[in-house]
C-alpha cells in the first residue's frame, strides 16, 4: 500500500477495492457517516496518493487474476458473434467439432426425457448467453450508443444597442 496514507485512508482503498462504491467504502472505513460522506467520499477518490494507491492495487488485483478489460471485450465478442450452427449440430446435439470459444458461450444445457402412452421422447435445449446483451456493451465500450443528449447552441452576444441591425 502506497506510503504517506493515514490508517483511514489505507482502510478506505482497502474497502474501495471490494466494490468500487466511494460512499460504502468511506462508511466502512470508519469516516463518520453523514449527509457529506458522498463528498468526503469523493474528496478521499481525488487525493493523489488514495487515487494512486487504488490504481497500484487495482493493476496488482488485475495481474493475479488475469481479469482485465482485453479479456472482458474478448470474451463479450465470443457471445456477440457465435452462431448456433457452430454450437449445435442438426439433431440438436452439442456439435462434437465445436471450438472452445464457441462452448464457452453455452448458458446451459438441458436434456428431458418423456416416456408416455403413446412411446417415448426426449427433448434437448441449449441455451447460449445472450447475444444482444453481449453486443449492447460492446457498442457501450465502442462508444457507439449514447444515452445523453448533447445539445450545443451558439448566438451572437451583442455588446451594446449600435451593433444591433433595423
Amino acid at each position: 500500500m502506497a506510503k504517506g496514507l493515514t490508517d483511514k485512508q489505507k482502510r478506505f482503498v482497502e474497502e474501495y477495492l471490494i466494490d468500487l462504491n466511494a460512499t460504502q467504502a468511506c462508511i466502512r472505513a470508519g469516516y463518520k457517516s453523514s449527509e457529506y460522506t458522498d463528498t468526503n467520499a469523493n474528496k478521499l477518490l481525488e487525493n493523489t496518493s488514495v487515487r494512486e494507491a487504488i490504481q497500484k492495487e487495482l493493476a496488482k488485483r488485475s495481474k493475479r487474476t488475469g481479469i482485465n478489460q482485453d479479456r472482458v471485450v474478448q470474451e463479450l465478442a465470443r457471445i456477440a458473434f457465435v452462431k448456433i450452427t457452430d454450437v449445435v449440430d442438426a439433431d440438436g446435439e452439442i456439435n462434437r467439432d465445436a471450438s472452445p470459444d464457441d462452448l464457452a458461450c453455452i448458458e446451459g444445457y438441458k436434456v428431458k426425457n418423456m416416456d408416455g402412452d403413446k412411446g417415448s421422447s426426449f427433448e434437448r435445449e441449449v441455451k447460449l448467453a445472450s447475444k444482444l446483451k453481449a453486443l449492447e456493451l460492446l457498442g457501450k465500450h465502442l462508444g457507439m450508443f449514447n444515452d445523453k443528449l448533447q445539445v450545443e447552441v451558439t448566438q451572437p452576444v451583442f455588446g451594446g444597442e449600435d451593433e444591433l441591425e433595423e
